[in-house]
């Protein structure tokens, strides 16, 4: 049966998605008062979910990896530019990358060496996902809007995990909370790597404001890179290697981020275990990224402006650094699950205006 028209729901209700519900002309699946989902087919064929509230609007794709691949509030587009305006079809992680959010792990993370042989961080980023649903209902933080979905990751006689992200956007919120459990179906433990790519646009005379106690510049210069562009970036990661702050403020003229660097960072945590990041506009608001080091330990920084790409991944939560499967082996990093136990990351995100943006920092102090 195909939806034609909106469906009128009630609190705690929960809708789960088919495939055949979504279509190239957008209509509403469901609708509670200020909160709302609508679905469509995108030319490409990618099935879309629209969620809003009265600031804004998430849109994401329920069975290609749950990724949030645009996300507008207040008029502001929060997502990274990139080449793509639509998601491709496929599970190529080049030939479609450029979202606002997706998740990465689990077997593997980050950039494959090259003696590994894990696609770029891991198989998350465009897992097919059996189930998705949209719900809505409200818990301490108010009423809300959220998506969600189950897929079972089976390799036969290594491993077996069930993941279950959640995305929830509340009433009059414009940060929304991200979440990613995994469970460990196998009798045996499942080593694991967890990021959460959380891609904001670079903001011209931004400044960024953290809870970072250490960095780490990496000094990776793509062998693609002509001489003169490789020359240029490496003096410019020489001069952040001595002075890392150079970096605290978003300015294309003097800094040089072709095709990109890459930071690991630590983060100190607030009373409740938090860690934060912001992206300070000139204009007063901004953008803002929260997550728990207990969970995720570093907070990996990366920073691309090629022209084609314009992305600040201020603070990408994470597990381990970003360097590939046989690194984290070797450095320690890789995470153990016991056998039918669960895990959860848990990442806030979204934009500040001027008003939320100040008490935010002022909380952070």
């Amino acid at each position: 049966m195909r939806l034609e028209n909106k469906v009128t729901i009630v609190k705690g209700a929960s809708l789960k998605l088919q495939k055949h519900f979504f279509v190239a002309k957008e209509h509403i699946f469901m609708e509670s008062g200020e909160l709302s989902a609508s679905g469509f087919l995108y030319p490409s064929g990618v099935h879309a979910l629209r969620i809003q509230n009265t600031r804004g609007e998430l849109i994401i794709l329920p069975f290609k990896g749950q990724q949030i691949w645009r996300a507008t509030f207040d008029g502001h587009e929060l997502t990274m530019k990139s080449m793509f305006d639509e998601p491709p079809e496929t599970e190529d992680f080049g030939a479609s990358y450029g979202c606002f959010m997706l998740h990465c792990g689990m077997t593997a993370m980050g950039n494959p060496s090259a003696v590994d042989t894990h696609p770029q961080h891991g198989e998350l980023p465009a897992l097919f996902y059996d189930t998705a649903y949209v719900a809505v209902g409200e818990d301490e933080n108010g009423r809300y809007i959220e998506v969600g979905g189950e897929a079972y990751y089976r390799r036969a006689f290594e491993i077996g995990y069930i993941a279950n992200p959640q995305i929830r956007l509340y009433e009059d919120q414009t940060l929304f909370d991200i979440r990613m459990t995994v469970t460990n179906k196998r009798n045996e433990p499942l080593s694991y790597a967890y990021l959460c790519h959380v891609n904001f646009r670079p903001v011209e005379g931004a400044e960024i404001y953290d809870t970072s106690n250490s960095i780490v510049v990496h000094r990776d210069v793509p062998g693609t890179l002509p001489p003169d562009k490789a020359a240029a970036l490496l003096a410019y990661i020489e001069e952040l290697a001595r002075n890392p702050r150079r970096m605290y403020r978003i300015d294309a003229e003097t800094q040089i981020y072709e095709p990109e660097i890459v930071f690991t960072m630590r983060y100190d945590q607030d009373e409740r275990g938090w860690a934060h990041c912001m992206q300070l506009a000139p204009e007063g608001d901004g953008h803002y990224v929260a997550f728990r080091p207990d969970d995720t330990p570093y907070g990996i920084r990366w920073i691309a402006r090629t022209g084609s790409e314009d992305a600040l991944g201020m603070a990408l939560p994470a597990t381990a650094e970003h360097k590939g499967l046989h690194y984290c082996q070797m450095n320690g990093q890789m995470k153990t699950l016991p056998p039918h136990e669960a895990v959860t990351f848990h990442v806030k995100a979204g934009y500040l205006d001027s008003s939320q943006l100040q008490n935010m920092r002022r909380n952070m102090k």
